[in-house]
């Protein structure tokens, strides 16, 4: 008989083919976590069955049962195959961009930016169908659970990836292009009370560096990096590096796929001083 979960399955694509073997040698390698390597990977079809199972055991709590969870997520991933080509896009960001990911398995069970992306994706579709106070739920958890706090109502693309994460927040009016990267503490936020669009917009492909605050309703043109620590009030062109507090343009149109080399140093001239 199916699982009533089993809704859709995405059996031979190569990502889900990937954790899954990763996940069977490292369950004969730490028999210890064989049981949970199997509940949250190998007894599942598809990346979406895996998600749903995954992410509901990580939001249960007393008040909001995991199946109750568990079948408002799957609803969403069999209406909408895009959920799942981000979440595998997300993954091949991770295993691309951090050196210290060995893999897939890593990620998927362990890197809090990643489970809280996932989370995020559904958020979101709640609340674009007008299921606000349940979007704010999930919200809510992984803000308790992870210390990132992603208003449901944001945008945000595919191939996003938030190294180590804790401390990131971003606003309800930001939008987040494709294949983004940033570090902890960042945050994409307003510069004041007032309502209405308010929030950054981040081109494709930028690098927002650790601690770096993008604020108000500006725009990171594509490929640009943000150096840690920044806070940036002004629009920041593409391929551009901006530093500092509050920050300046350097080395501008010399930025080519920071976000992919995750390179958060400075050309020398940046140093160029006496202690």
């Amino acid at each position: 008989m199916a699982n009533k979960f089993d809704v859709i399955t995405r059996h031979d694509t190569p990502i889900w083919h990937t954790l899954r073997t990763e996940a069977l040698e490292a369950a004969k390698a730490e028999p210890a976590l064989a049981s949970m390597l199997h509940s949250t990977i190998l007894s599942h079809d598809g990346l979406n069955c895996a998600l749903s199972f995954h992410i509901a055991r990580k939001l249960n709590d007393a008040g909001f049962g995991e199946m109750t969870l568990r079948e408002i997520i799957d609803d969403y991933y069999a209406k909408d195959t895009a959920l799942i080509e981000a979440a595998e896009r997300d993954l091949q960001a991770v295993y691309e961009r951090d050196p210290a990911a060995k893999g897939y398995l890593q990620a998927f069970m362990f890197f809090k930016g990643f489970i809280s992306i996932q989370i995020y994706r559904i958020a979101n579709r709640l609340w674009r169908d007008g299921r606000f106070t349940m979007a704010h739920h999930f919200q809510s958890r992984v803000s308790e659970l992870f210390q990132i706090d992603i208003h449901p109502a944001a945008t945000m693309g595919k191939g996003i990836f938030m190294d180590h994460g804790t401390g990131i927040v971003i606003g309800e009016t930001a939008v987040v292009g494709d294949d983004v990267s940033m570090l902890h503490g960042v945050t994409l936020g307003g510069t004041g009370a007032h309502t209405g669009d308010r929030h950054p917009k981040i081109g494709n492909g930028v690098l927002l560096g650790a601690g770096a605050k993008v604020l108000g309703n500006i725009k990171i043109g594509d490929h640009a990096k943000i150096a840690a620590g920044s806070v940036v009030l002004k629009p920041v062109p593409e391929h551009c590096t901006a530093a500092g507090v509050p920050a300046k343009l350097i080395n501008c149109k010399t930025c080519s796929d920071p976000a992919r080399s995750m390179d958060q140093t400075l050309s020398d001239v940046v140093y160029d001083y006496v202690i």
